[in-house]
This record gives structure tokens, C-alpha cells and sequence, in this order.
């Protein structure tokens, strides 16, 4: 499986064979026991995710900001699994913390930027990814994530006044929609 076409985490690990299911049901475990009340369970990009709410941050994802901030994600790739740690991405100390506490426990880290991989459960050393995340909360989070954007150039402003721009230009089509439905009824 590369990219799921499931819509819920239920038909996600559905469609696992059953050592995968068992290894990301496993972990996904481990998450959901960990993430705060600010991180919800989605389905995105074709993975189970874990995102900040929009409720708590609507400002979204600075790529698309009609998306919740990623956090967390969770999939079987064609040769591995993967959890996507983008609450280390951002991070230089928790990701240096989390590459020494995983590396202690004797464990082989496979790891991108953020993201580890891995081929079986027994690969993952679960007290550490639970640590990682308990040490990023969705409040630190965002922090870290806004002081990056403007800390890379993408100034806030800049993304706020592209989503009102948006919006307006939403607005502006959902009221030529209404006037031509007037027009057509008379």
C-alpha cells in the first residue's frame, strides 16, 4: 500500500495485511495515549494523522491553510512503515533527544527529516515515541511551528492576508451563485 483511498482509520487498518495492522494498531495505541486534548485523529494524505485541531489553531497549515496543522502521522508504505514526526521536524534539541533516547534502547533508527521508518513493531521502541510526543503538546507546538515560519521568511501576515484573499473570492462565488439562482427562478 502506498496511498490509501480509505476514509476512515477503521477501513484504513481494514485493508492491512494483519502483521501491519497489528504493528500500526499497536502504535497508533501509543499515540492516541499520548497526543493532549488539542491533537485529533484524521484521516489525510492516504495515513491515519494526527493534527491540531482547527478549533484550537484556524489559522491551518501554512500550505493549505483550510487544513489542520500536521502533528503526527501513521502509514504502511510499499516496503516499510512509517510514522511521521513533524513535532520533531521543527524541533533541533527534541529531535537530537529522540535520536539518543531511541538509539539507547539498541534499536537501528531509520530517520528522515521526520520521518521514521520501520518493518516490524518489534523495531520501534514505544516508551520513546510516547516521550516524544508527550514532550511536544499542541501549545508548544504551535509556538514552535509559528517561530519557524517566520523564522524561514514565511511571515504569518503574509498567509493570513492569502486566506482572506481566499475567503473573499469564496464569498464573492457563493453570491453570484445565489443571484443567478434568483434570477433563474423568476
Amino acid at each position: 500500500m502506498v496511498q490509501s483511498k480509505a476514509t476512515s482509520v477503521a477501513q484504513y487498518l481494514q485493508e492491512l495485511p494483519n502483521d501491519r495492522r497489528e504493528a500500526i494498531a499497536a502504535i497508533r495505541k501509543v499515540i492516541l495515549g499520548s497526543i493532549d486534548a488539542g491533537i485529533e485523529e484524521i484521516m489525510s494524505y492516504g495515513m491515519i494523522s494526527y493534527h491540531v485541531s482547527l478549533r484550537i489553531y484556524p489559522d491551518g497549515y501554512h500550505c493549505d491553510p483550510k487544513m489542520p496543522l500536521p502533528y503526527v502521522s501513521l502509514a504502511s508504505q510499499q516496503n516499510h512503515m512509517a510514522i511521521y514526526m513533524m513535532c520533531l521536524y521543527m524541533d533541533q534539541d527534541d529531535a537530537a533527544w529522540f535520536a539518543k533516547a531511541w538509539k539507547a534502547t539498541g534499536k537501528k533508527l531509520d530517520m528522515g527529516k521526520s520521518c521514521v521508518r520501520f518493518k516490524k513493531l518489534e523495531d520501534v521502541p514505544l516508551e520513546v515515541l510516547a516521550e516524544a510526543i508527550r514532550r511536544m503538546p499542541s501549545t508548544r507546538y504551535i509556538a514552535t511551528y509559528e517561530a519557524n515560519l517566520l523564522g524561514s521568511g514565511k511571515d504569518r501576515k503574509a498567509a493570513s492576508a492569502s486566506r482572506a484573499a481566499a475567503k473573499k473570492t469564496s464569498a464573492k462565488t457563493a453570491a453570484v451563485k445565489v443571484v443567478a439562482k434568483k434570477a433563474a427562478k423568476k
